[in-house]
Parts: structure tokens; C-alpha cells; sequence
């Protein structure tokens, strides 16, 4: 494989979001007011779900190193590859109706999704820390943009001036961490810094180089304390907006964490892991805690995401293989729980959000069957109840914590997941409850649920199902991911020269 072509397969699906973002935007730039933008909307679908085929076909051809090997395509970065693209389709799904004619310049919109998913799956294939920065900040300023995406009100945008100011200081973080890492060991490639530890004269610089890109990436996935930002955050961006932040940057976000600790920090395990032991603790907590406060079911979601944030980071405390293919089953259960609960909320409340409040649900189940069952499903599923997606994820997380020795951690997290049922169950009360006449809840007046959103919650609830009920391919997918990033198989890097060949590892080699 010659040079040119490593890299134009190696990034191919962030080549294709990215032309057809800006092809999108050239059009938007043309339309007429009040001209319907779903068509871009579709075209977005089209690209994302052609990225998938294309990651396909990349699993394949086993593992690709390229751009003097900064980037490395295997079946861990394949693996959220595909479940950041099922996200964006979700997404995108539940919100061509939800901005049509409704929010000026719609067509930009579709475009920062794609723009967005190019970071994130540019994180994910990363091997180089600056490179995981590129695409963590073209992640970050389209979600930036997003959250603030209802221009018309005020909390849209404190929520983006929110995130944006509280981002970039953690960014600031995650470069002191790669300027510490440099320090240490004289480079920002994983597989260099992994190679100089064991000589590094300064390995206290070196742990806190990682202490420090713990903090940039746990602001990222809302774990406690760095989850401030999450529930303001939250409750003024668009619910199909929130649906996709809570998920896909995190799952990325995870990937990255998961690509530098247990690969190129592996030697420091047994420091590492007490500090996550301790984060995931506080993030389960502190969660769960704050939801059963919350009568805003946007926040209430909110504290549900840094508590779930917390059961993913006890994987980290397992041993490494258990511990990579739980936390890679658990963020794609979590996905779709999360992402199908977002898009009932955005059927539910519309473009305006006219209910926010638990006591708001009161009688959806009379208006919207439908919607109130798949609802039902998504909250049990995030309570963990057999049959689900969320079931086989937190077992996958305890189980492999206990067999570490982590004992207290699965205790704490089984207490913690008990508390959840509280809040959870409150909500599908409301919702199950005869709505009083006297009541403010208008759930259900939008009418029926449109064709493109009906799929995506088709969708999300059948992964939800499948996950409960089949979970053994995901499963070894998330298996054979956990295998690549441990075992590091190598890979010719085909942009060093003509010569170079090509390494060819199929699944049933392994």
C-alpha cells in the first residue's frame, strides 16, 4: 500500500463527514429563508451511514498505521468509529423535524454534527497527543456552537458561554498534561512515552502528566468534581443537542482514556487506578445524589449521565482486558439508552419545551402510548434492569471490579444504582399517572411522532433490547477491541517509504 493510499483508507470516514459537512454548508449559504433544510439533513444521514460501510471494510484490512504513525485504524478505534456514527444517525434522525422551520440556518446545524463526529473519530484512531487534541477541539467547538443552537433563548446561550468557558479551561489541563509528558519523556507519541517511562529519570513528572490529562478528559465526561458545567449545560441546549453530547464525545473521550491508560501508561496501574477508584466513587455518588433532587428532567438526566460516568470509570479499576471490554459494552449500552430517552424528551417537549418537569409527564401514557413505553424501557434500562442494555453493562463493570479486588467499589456502585431507582421510577410514575385538570402538564400535545424520529427510537430501542437480550457480538467486538489495544499487534507504518508492505490481521487469526 503505498504512502498516499495508508492515509487516504486510514481516515477515510473523517475525509467523508468532512467534504460532506462542507458541501452541506454551501448549499445552506444559498438557500432561501423558509426553504425547508431536511434534504441536508438526509444528505448528512446518507454520509454518516456510509462511514459505517466504510469502517467495515477498515476491519478487514486489519491494522493501519499512517501520517508518520500519529494515527492508527484497528478494531478499538473501528469499534467507536461505529458507535459514534449509530449516534449521529440517531441524532440526526430526531432532529430534522425537531429544527425545520423552526431555527434559522438549519443546514448549519447538520454540518456541526458531522464536524463534531470528525473529532471524535479522529480521537479515537489517535496515537499521538497532539493529535488527540486536534480532534478533541473540533469536537469541542462544534458542541460548543450546538448547545447555544436555539439563538432566541437566553438559556441556550448561558448554556454555550458555560461550556465554552469551563471547556477551555480544561483543555488547558489536557495541554499542561502533554507539555508534562514531553518533559518526561522527550515525546507526545503513546507508543514513545509507554517506551520511556521505563527510563524516565523524572517518573513523578510523568504521573502527574497523567494526573493532569485525567482532569482535561474527565471535564469531558461530566466526572465528579470536574461535572459542574454538566446540568446548566444540559437543561438550556436542545434536547436531540444533549442526546449526542452526553454520548458521543464522551465515548470518545473514554476511548482516549482507555488508549492511554491501560497502553501507555500500563506500568503505572497501581497508581492510576486509586485515582479513578476514588473519581468513580465520587462521580456515582455525587450523581446520584443530585438527581434525586431535581424536578427538571433535563437535570435530572444530567446527574444521571456523571453517575453512569462513574459506573464507566470503575472498569477502569478492573484488570485490563475485562476492564477495556466492559467499559466498551457499557458505553454502547449506555448510548442507546441515553440517546433514546433524549428523543423521547424531544418529542415530548418540542422545539420550545414546553414541559420540563416531572410533574409536566403527568399522562403521557394516555396521550402517547407509545412514546410513554419507550420511555418505560429506556429508564429501566438506565436503572439496570435484566433483559437490558443497562443490566449486562453494569454487571460486565462490577464483575470485572470484584475479580480486581475492588470489592468496595462494586458495593458502592450496587448501593448507588439502588438510589437511582428512586428517581428514575419517579419519573415513570408521573408519566403513568391520570394528568389533573388543575395540573400545568401539556404532555402529549404535539401529536404523533414523525417518521424520522419514530425511526430512531425504532432504533435505540432495539439496541437497548438486543444488548439485554443478544449482547454476545457486541460483546466480542468489544473483545477483540480489548485484544488490539493490549496486545498492539504491529502494523507497518505505510507512509515511511515505497518499500513499506501491508499487515494483513484477520479475526480468525486471533
Amino acid at each position: 500500500m503505498s504512502p498516499f493510499s495508508a492515509s487516504v483508507v486510514a481516515l477515510l470516514p473523517e475525509y467523508v463527514l468532512t467534504i460532506a459537512a462542507v458541501i452541506i454548508m454551501m448549499i445552506e449559504a444559498v438557500l432561501k429563508p423558509g426553504t425547508s433544510r431536511k434534504p441536508l439533513g438526509w444528505f448528512a444521514i446518507l454520509s454518516t451511514v456510509a462511514t459505517g460501510f466504510i469502517s467495515y471494510y477498515q476491519i478487514r484490512l486489519g491494522p493501519i498505521t499512517a501520517f508518520s504513525g500519529t494515527v492508527r485504524v484497528d478494531a478499538f478505534s473501528i469499534f467507536f468509529h461505529l458507535l459514534i456514527g449509530a449516534i449521529v444517525v440517531a441524532t440526526l434522525l430526531s432532529s430534522l423535524d425537531y429544527f425545520d422551520g423552526k431555527a434559522s440556518h438549519a443546514g448549519e446545524y447538520f454540518s456541526l454534527v458531522l464536524f463534531g463526529a470528525v473529532g471524535m473519530m479522529l480521537m479515537t484512531c489517535s496515537v499521538e497527543l497532539l493529535m488527540v487534541f486536534v480532534g478533541l477541539e473540533i469536537s469541542s467547538i462544534s458542541t460548543y456552537i450546538m448547545a447555544g443552537f436555539r439563538k432566541s433563548q437566553a438559556a441556550a446561550s448561558e448554556s454555550s458561554l458555560k461550556y465554552f468557558l469551563l471547556g477551555s479551561f480544561a483543555t488547558a489541563f489536557f495541554l499542561y498534561g502533554i507539555a508534562l509528558a514531553f518533559g518526561a519523556t522527550g515525546s507526545t507519541s503513546l507508543a514513545a512515552i509507554a517506551a520511556g517511562l521505563g527510563s524516565s529519570a523524572t517518573p513523578k513528572m510523568a504521573f502527574l502528566a497523567l494526573a493532569m490529562m485525567i482532569v482535561g478528559l474527565g471535564f469531558k465526561v461530566s466526572a465528579a468534581p470536574f461535572h459542574v458545567w454538566t446540568p446548566d449545560v444540559y437543561q438550556g441546549a436542545p434536547a436531540p443537542v444533549v442526546g449526542l453530547m452526553s454520548t458521543a464525545p464522551k465515548a470518545a473521550t473514554f476511548a482516549v482514556l482507555l488508549r492511554i491508560t491501560f497502553s501507555t501508561f500500563g506500568s503505572m496501574t497501581h497508581r492510576w487506578s486509586i485515582m479513578l477508584w476514588i473519581l468513580a466513587a465520587l462521580s456515582m455518588t455525587i450523581g446520584n445524589l443530585g438527581a434525586l433532587m431535581q424536578r427538571d428532567v433535563k437535570r435530572m438526566l444530567a446527574y444521571s449521565s456523571i453517575a453512569h460516568a462513574g459506573y464507566l470509570l470503575a472498569a477502569f479499576t478492573a484488570l485490563p482486558h475485562q476492564g477495556i471490554a466492559a467499559a466498551c459494552f457499557y458505553t454502547a449500552s449506555y448510548a442507546a439508552m441515553n440517546v433514546g430517552a433524549f428523543i423521547v424528551v424531544t418529542e415530548a417537549a418540542g422545539f420550545d419545551e414546553s414541559i420540563r418537569t416531572i410533574e409536566d409527564y403527568q399522562g403521557l401514557a394516555l396521550r402517547r402510548p407509545v412514546l410513554a413505553g419507550l420511555l418505560a424501557l429506556f429508564l429501566v434500562s438506565l436503572i439496570g434492569i435484566p433483559f437490558t442494555g443497562g443490566f449486562f453493562g453494569k454487571f460486565y463493570v462490577f464483575q470485572g471490579a470484584m475479580q480486581a479486588g475492588h470489592v468496595w467499589l462494586a458495593v458502592i456502585g450496587l448501593i448507588n444504582s439502588g438510589v437511582a431507582c428512586y428517581y428514575y421510577l419517579r419519573l415513570l410514575a408521573s408519566v403513568y399517572a391520570r394528568r389533573e385538570e388543575t395540573g400545568a402538564g401539556t404532555a402529549g400535545a404535539l401529536g404523533a411522532t414523525r417518521v424520522p424520529a419514530g425511526i430512531a427510537l425504532a432504533l435505540t430501542a432495539a439496541a437497548t433490547l438486543m444488548l439485554g437480550v443478544m449482547p454476545g457480538r457486541v460483546l466480542h467486538l468489544a473483545d477483540y477491541a480489548s485484544w488490539m489495544l493490549q496486545s498492539n499487534p504491529p502494523a507497518v507504518d505505510t507512509t515511511a517509504g515505497s518499500s513499506s508492505t501491508e499487515v494483513t490481521v484477520s479475526a480468525s487469526q486471533h
